[in-house]
């Protein structure tokens, strides 16, 4: 029992380091401080609630509807990981090098915001894309994907059907926080710290990216070496 549970804190381990960078709190925590000025204080934490539940509900979903809309739509896993890469690479390079264009969006988005009573941001932007956003939603495809091959093998059954379950409780506990103490954590950090941990977790990214798509590029060439 020791030796398995020591195998589901591997797991957890791993899952929260693979998941951390791409579910980042705080692409979320800027947007609710920015959409959330309007919308009153206990009214904001309640969305804050519920947006924490939908960001472990999209995942658990994810997970465990991948591989049937993978076989529904006839992508394979080597064009899901190459895919999934370009994406990543593309989050983390907006990460690196931020533009002007999402903060342009995002005050068309606050004016919105402005001209409607009490605005619900709970489900849009805050968990989906904010924070299990397209990047996200590939990793944990790509990663259900690869359990019976990669990971069943060498742990209990249990401690695999347990750990996605923990992973993403954990990441939803995480992201309530950052929100629930938004105004806080940026007073402490400040905005320059918020934007030097971004540019960290897209250096990150891009790397997680780039090994993402050699890895799909491998498996495609195993897989069909006439190619």
């Amino acid at each position: 029992m020791t030796d398995e549970l020591i195998q589901l804190g591997k797991l957890v381990s791993l899952g929260l380091a693979l998941m951390l960078p791409l579910a980042n709190p705080l692409t979320s925590m800027t947007l609710l401080l920015s959409l959330g000025q309007q919308i009153p204080f206990r009214e904001r934490q309640r969305q804050v609630t519920q947006a924490a539940f939908y960001v472990v509900g999209i995942m658990l979903v994810t997970y465990y509807a991948g591989a049937l809309l993978m076989h529904t739509f006839g992508i394979s896993i080597p064009g899901l990981r190459i895919a999934g890469g370009l994406i990543v690479v593309t989050i983390g390079f907006s990460m690196l090098f931020p533009s002007d264009q999402p903060r342009a969006l995002e005050a068309e988005a606050t004016a919105d915001a402005l001209e409607r009573e009490s605005p619900n941001i709970a489900f849009v932007p805050l968990a989906l894309p904010g924070t299990a956003g397209p990047g996200t939603i590939a990793m944990i495809i790509s990663g259900a994907a690869s359990v019976d091959s990669a990971i069943e093998p060498d742990y209990a059954r249990w401690v695999v059907a347990v750990a996605p379950v923990i992973v993403f409780s954990l990441l939803g506990v995480l992201f309530w926080v950052c929100l629930h103490w938004a105004g806080r954590i940026v007073a402490v950090i400040g905005k320059s710290g918020v934007e030097a941990i971004a540019r960290v977790m897209g250096f990150l990214l891009v790397c997680m990216g780039v090994q993402f798509v050699i890895n799909g590029v491998f498996e495609l060439i195993g897989k069909y070496p006439n190619l």
